[in-house]
């Protein structure tokens, strides 16, 4: 019974963490119809040191965890991720930028198998499969699709970036999931931006645009909702499976496609729809097999 409070309790943060992550997406998506990508990376990250350090302060929680070299990767790895995502958001559709970042939960799952001995069923790998025929869909490169195709196609580069954020948000989840075993969650997504900030500095001063007011509330707004999500992450990650928690963020799409369609009128096109309907499907698909495969 203890256990299956956990799980509950895993699932009902990540789908929390999910609605977060989609509002973050779209104020990420208005600030960098003029800021700089790498600007808006930097920005988040000072504003969400700030925000956790203050947590950490409040609940009087130690900021050195047990595990530094881990708790750098994670922070060096979920930044990368970060700036492929939002280049991904600023550059592409949101519903199809997010999208493709949801391919995570299956990446994290083939990595969690390696890692941290989580089952790996062969609904994960033809969930792969899957997922990237729907990333092809979406970004239609002429390779495959030809010159017409081509012409009427999203930027396909930077939905290949998206995939590589997606990547690497695996190793990034997949390295929480270890930290979680041992990390105080707030220590955990502590270390994140402080990682960021000087990562990104060098390449965000030099081309640094001054916001105006409405910007700097965008950019606070990215940074208060990132931190909530993370937080809510990290707990959803230490209570579930990382290939089964990470799952539930393909609601976030449903949000996404929302928001994109009130705030842009941007409704996807035909291959995108196919494309993420692939993409969703190969997700249910590997999340109702492992599911049945564990027993539930």
């Amino acid at each position: 019974m203890k256990n299956a409070g956990l799980q509950g309790g895993g699932i009902g943060f990540m789908v929390q963490a999910a609605f977060l992550f989609a509002v973050m997406s779209l104020l990420v998506k208005l600030a960098g119809a003029r800021l700089p990508t790498m600007q808006i990376v930097f920005a988040r990250g000072v504003i969400t040191m700030a925000i956790a350090a203050a947590m950490l302060w409040y609940h009087r929680v130690s900021p050195l965890g047990g595990r530094l070299p881990l708790l750098l990767l994670r922070g060096t790895i979920g930044s990368c991720a970060m700036v492929c995502f939002y280049a991904a958001v600023v550059h592409l559709p949101l519903a199809e930028a997010t999208v493709i970042h949801q391919t995570a939960p299956l990446f994290t799952a083939l990595l969690a198998a390696a890692w941290l001995r989580e089952r790996l069923t062969a609904a994960v790998v033809i969930g792969l499969l899957g997922a990237f025929g729907g990333v092809v869909m979406i970004a239609r490169p002429a390779a495959l699709f030809g010159a017409d195709a081509a012409a009427a196609s999203l930027p396909w580069q930077f939905a290949f970036v998206a995939l590589l954020g997606a990547i690497l948000s695996a190793v990034a989840y997949v390295t929480v999931r270890r930290l979680g075993r041992t990390e105080n969650p707030l220590v955990v997504v502590f270390w994140f931006p402080v990682v960021t900030v000087p990562l990104t500095a060098p390449f965000a001063l030099p081309v640094w645009v001054a916001p105006d007011r409405g910007e700097w509330l965008l950019l606070l707004g990215i940074g208060a909702t990132t931190q909530l999500a993370q937080l809510l992450l990290t707990k959803a990650l230490a209570r579930e499976t990382a290939g089964r928690a990470t799952a539930v963020g393909y609601l976030q799409v449903a949000f996404a496609t929302v928001f994109g369609a009130v705030a842009f009128q941007a409704w996807p096109e035909a291959w995108s729809w196919a494309g993420m309907a692939t993409i969703v499907g190969s997700l249910l698909l590997a999340t109702r097999w492992r599911r049945t495969a564990a027993g539930g």
